[in-house]
């Protein structure tokens, strides 16, 4: 009879294990998905697995992708590490989008290109501002941010609706709920010509080592961790948890709105109901596979990239739901929870 046990000590080898064993799974029943589902398993793999790598434009494409990933996810991973359940990125990302998508509506082909600079920065502080309202409501009436921050998202995707349906809307879109085309003086410059590939991944790439020496190299990221992991030592050192929890909601509101202003100006170039592809709830995802670490973040994130290239091609090629990129997604974190069960606990065999 097998029996699970308590380990004396979290097992590191199996941490590290336990990602890797999720995808092997998630593989593995995506194949026999595909296989119910009267599609060929190498095939519909290969969609999620090879095509994404082909070639530059490909590569191109999976960048992009992992962009808004990485940005919300190192938000993220910081929140969870300090203890600060944060699961509203996605509303921060879409208020990152508005605010830059609000002003570059403003902005004519006659502008100079370093409007990008405010745009994105705009972007930023509305992300911020989401963030800091969950921040306000926990400080000043201990509410939960789980739930305000859950809220919030809703709040967000509802704000976004009235601004595309109404004031915002393009007079000349033939009734869609869009506005209209961003001038060219506020399109990002391109990192690869001829693909969509543009400054924002060498932003997220350039944010990880930012956030690694942060965390690692830092009083206030020493604080943030210690606070996560050891309260009562915080206490006792005399951090403060209030400074932590605005310090980290602020900072992966910023991350999640520059997210939103990069997808807003970049491959979109104009501002729908759709701006977002669940990149904020996918981050949360992201933040768990990547072992709230920096590094494992830009990993995890090209994985779900990859996922989401995948899901498209399989609806193109093969006729399925678009679902099938949430189906991956989720098998992938009910693997990775099962999994992480062995860090803690070990088989034994009991007669």
């Amino acid at each position: 009879m097998l029996r699970l046990e308590a380990r004396a000590a979290p097992s590191r080898a199996m941490a590290l294990l336990a990602p890797l064993a999720a995808l092997l799974a998630t593989v593995v029943c995506g194949a026999a998905l595909f296989a119910l589902l009267g599609k060929s398993p190498w095939q519909g793999l290969a969609l999620f697995f090879v095509e994404p790598l082909r070639g530059v434009y490909g590569l191109a494409e999976l960048g992009l992708k992992a962009t808004p990933l990485i940005l919300c996810g190192l938000g993220l991973a910081a929140c969870y590490r300090a203890n600060v359940w944060n699961i509203g990125a996605e509303g921060q990302f879409l208020l990152g989008a508005i605010a830059a998508g609000g002003l570059a509506l403003h902005a004519g082909d006659a502008t100079t290109r370093w409007v990008v600079l405010p745009l994105l920065g705009a972007g930023a502080l509305g992300g911020m501002a989401w963030a800091g309202l969950v921040a306000w409501l926990r400080d000043r009436f201990h509410a939960n941010e789980i739930l305000t921050s859950l809220m919030l998202v809703y709040v967000a995707q509802n704000l976004l609706d009235y601004l595309v349906y109404g004031p915002w809307k393009d007079p000349q879109g033939y009734n869609f709920p869009q506005t209209a085309l961003f001038s060219a003086s506020t399109e990002l410059p391109k990192l690869i010509p001829g693909t969509r590939l543009d400054i924002g991944f060498a932003v997220a790439l350039l944010a990880v080592p930012a956030m690694a020496v942060f965390l690692r190299r830092t009083l206030p990221g020493f604080r943030l961790l210690v606070g996560g992991q050891a309260p009562a030592a915080a206490r006792y050192a005399g951090f403060s948890a209030r400074a932590s929890l605005w310090t980290v909601l602020l900072l992966s509101g910023a991350l999640s709105g520059l997210a939103g202003a990069f997808e807003a100006l970049g491959p979109l170039g104009q501002l729908t109901p759709q701006v977002s592809q669940g990149y904020g709830f996918s981050a949360i995802i992201v933040a768990f596979v990547g072992r709230l670490q920096p590094l494992g973040v830009v990993l995890a994130a090209v994985l779900m990239a990859m996922f989401y290239i995948g899901g498209e091609l399989a609806q193109s090629r093969l006729g399925l739901p678009d679902a099938m990129t949430g189906v991956f997604q989720g098998l992938l974190l009910l693997f990775l929870l099962a999994a992480d069960v062995l860090v803690t606990h070990r088989v034994r065999r009991h007669a």
